[in-house]
């Protein structure tokens, strides 16, 4: 029997879940079939509830439904609670377990596919919306010298390290602040969570923010994007998203499946797909 899970979100036809997760399963050998739902923003929780009905066992979450999918599980895991949002969930009998694997992708992505270590690291986080919640924890986890978050609304960066700050007491440094207040610091690892990029814009980052071989990884793939080329200009190396996306979506096949897909033939394969 041919198991049934989807990417739920509004919009969501550009996803390339479907083909990930198709890859997965020729590879492991799973009978799963994965498909896309559209959900008006109003009729999330029903859109997963008929999925569920009619036998779907799980599903991966989009924008702008993650903190919706975390309301609505029944129990989450300790990441997602972490972030307050949950990218997949995960049928299990009578409950409904919310996961996050968004920081799990990234941070294999950053060390197994690009060999840039965490540990000692001065990392800089750029942007303070869920993207930026969900990857926080897995970044300390792997013990960076510092954390900081910047946000054009500094508020915002403040409430997420204060809050971070208080998961990871040990953590050496976690700190929020304005762009501007980066002054005169550098930074090994900066990461863009903002969606600036899709617009063509570049956060107010000032000059001299890249450390000596330092490296530049935007969320947003496929795209040549602002900040990427200011990266380059600064002499550092770049990356783009598109092994965080493969890498979330083998953790959520590992919940469902119990089984971890090699994500580097994927990875290939979705960089030829956008250069065609």
């Amino acid at each position: 029997m041919t198991d049934r899970y989807a990417v739920i979100g509004n919009p969501v036809e550009h996803s390339r879940s479907p083909l990930i997760h198709a890859e997965f399963a020729r590879q492991t050998g799973q009978p799963v079939s994965y498909g896309k739902l559209y959900s008006e923003i109003a009729d999330f929780e029903a859109t997963v509830q008929r999925f569920r009905d009619e036998g779907g066992r799980g599903v991966n979450v989009t924008v702008p439904f993650k903190h919706r999918a975390y309301a609505l599980a029944s129990r989450s895991s300790r990441l997602a609670e972490e972030a307050r949002a949950a990218n997949t969930l995960v049928f299990d009998a009578d409950e409904t377990v919310g996961h996050n694997t968004d920081g799990v992708g990234l941070v294999r992505d950053l060390t197994d596919n690009l060999g840039c270590a965490i540990r000692g690291r001065r990392v800089l986080v750029m942007g303070a919306g869920g993207a930026a919640y969900g990857v926080c924890g897995p970044l300390l986890e792997a013990a960076p010298a510092a954390l900081v978050v910047a946000n054009r609304t500094p508020e915002k960066a403040v409430e997420l390290a204060t809050r971070f700050a208080a998961l990871f007491p040990d953590a050496s440094e976690v700190a929020g602040a304005a762009y501007a207040e980066l002054a005169g610091r550098e930074f090994d690892i900066v990461i863009n969570a903002t969606s600036a990029g899709l617009s063509g814009d570049m956060p107010a980052l000032p000059a001299g923010v890249f450390a000596r071989a330092a490296l530049a990884y935007d969320m947003v793939y496929g795209k040549a994007t602002p900040f990427l080329a200011a990266a380059v200009r600064a002499g550092a190396r770049t990356a783009d998203g598109l092994g965080m996306l493969v890498e979330q979506a083998a953790e959520s096949f590992y919940l469902w499946r119990g089984m971890r897909p090699d994500t580097a033939p994927v990875i290939e394969l979705l960089r030829g797909t956008l250069k065609c």
